[in-house]
């Protein structure tokens, strides 16, 4: 519910939401709620918590380091949850759990999907798990009222798009390059065409993700797609910092830039013959 009202209000407003990702328990379990406030302070619309993994193939080296650290530091599946309950203690910030299948199945579908609502979670993106192996998941998730969001790519076919957007609920998150996650200079050239056939096969609100980490990024997407997934960009804030407290800052410094850009661009349509 927390997601879909979001994208309602950006979309009432015409504005590029800014969905931002950071891992949990990087560096450490307490850290990480005053990040998650940080970022919904500073505007962040979504905030995506990603469970550290040992093996996360999806991930270029800056989010694998933070997965390395936050692991370090004693960060479980468990340990995720009950941070979210902690956020929810202050901010309603829609939150979405982002993670491997491998710690959602150790678990178990029905105590992670209770534990998940329980704590406050909006939503689950379990990065490599396919529509055709979701049913159980998706069913369950589902009683628990969490959105299931799924992953489309530039190789992904129109029919292809249409199974993955039928999969999920929430919003569609459209993997901007065939690449590991990371921050890059510029979107690739055939963006807009990948935006074009998602639009066609779903009513769902589309975040582009997977490169995105400059105002000029989100000023490009504004007028395609409903949200810009930031990422790498933020945990290479914390990677940098010298205190959490100074991260923290540099989080929501970013975040807001973000936004700025995001309401810049807003404008410029609204002046647009």
């Amino acid at each position: 519910m927390r997601i879909r009202s979001a994208f309602e209000a950006l979309r009432s407003s015409g504005e590029l939401g800014i969905v931002a990702y950071i891992t949990a328990g990087d560096p450490s379990l307490d850290a990480t709620p005053k990040f998650v406030l940080a970022l919904a302070e500073a505007g962040a619309d979504v905030i995506e918590l990603g469970v550290p993994f040992s093996d996360p193939l999806a991930d270029g080296p800056t989010i694998q380091r933070a997965s390395e650290r936050a692991l370090k530091s004693g960060t479980t599946l468990a340990g995720v949850l009950e941070i979210v309950r902690r956020i929810r203690k202050s901010s309603q910030v829609p939150l979405v759990l982002f993670s491997y299948y491998n710690p959602i199945l150790q678990m178990g579908l029905e105590k992670f999907a209770s534990a998940a609502a329980s704590a406050g979670a909006d939503g689950v993106l379990a990065t490599d798990l396919t529509p055709e192996e979701s049913e159980d998941y998706r069913r369950i998730m589902r009683l628990h009222s969490l959105d299931t969001i799924f992953l489309g790519a530039p190789t992904s076919t129109d029919e292809r798009l249409a199974k993955i957007a039928g999969c999920s609920s929430g919003f569609l998150y459209l993997i901007s390059r065939t690449d590991v996650t990371g921050a890059k200079d510029s979107l690739p050239d055939d963006l807009p065409a990948l935006l074009r056939r998602a639009r066609s096969v779903t009513v769902l609100p589309i975040a582009v993700g997977f490169g995105i980490s400059l105002p000029g990024h989100v000023s490009v997407l504004g007028g395609l797609a409903d949200a810009a997934v930031v990422g790498s960009a933020l945990v290479s804030e914390i990677e940098k910092a010298k205190s959490v407290d100074g991260a923290a800052n540099a989080l929501a410094e970013r975040v807001r830039s973000l936004k700025e850009a995001a309401r810049h661009g807003l404008s410029r349509r609204e002046v647009a013959p």
